[in-house]
């Protein structure tokens, strides 16, 4: 008797647990955004950019990214042919914002393109953010 009341029980709290998890919704790659701290930047070598990555429904900022494609090119001026190089800083200062340094050969607009995986989430984050470069 004993034993039926356990399975009862076990069975009995294992839909309570599947009852209670169904109404909550699982994040997915659209509800986070790269943000740029500072749209505006110097023309020159060795800048840095940063970018902020947040989860747009919390407002959280997202530290663990794994951030495996960048680029950086002058394609908002129709010049998507001059690329420049970009490397991803080592370590965060401030939770979810990542430094990149790059060359910004020429005054003008140029685009930054990243590619994102975010633990716990499907798919790919993948964003495009446009910078100035002044003189």
């Amino acid at each position: 008797m004993t034993t039926l009341r356990s399975r009862v029980l076990a069975a009995a709290l294992i839909g309570f647990g599947l009852f209670a998890t169904a109404g909550f919704a699982r994040a997915d790659v659209k509800d986070y955004e790269f943000k740029l701290l500072d749209p505006v930047i110097a023309a020159g070598k060795d800048k840095i950019v940063s970018v902020k990555l947040i989860n747009k429904v919390t407002g959280q900022p997202v530290s663990d990214a794994v951030i495996f494609a960048t680029r950086l090119d002058m394609a908002p001026e129709g010049m998507a042919e001059m690329a420049t190089k970009i490397a991803l800083q080592p370590g965060n200062a401030e939770p979810g914002v990542y430094k990149f340094k790059a060359t910004f050969g020429m005054e003008g607009k140029w685009l930054l393109s990243l590619g994102a995986k975010l633990q716990g989430e499907t798919g790919t984050l993948e964003a495009k953010l446009v910078i100035t470069a002044n003189k």
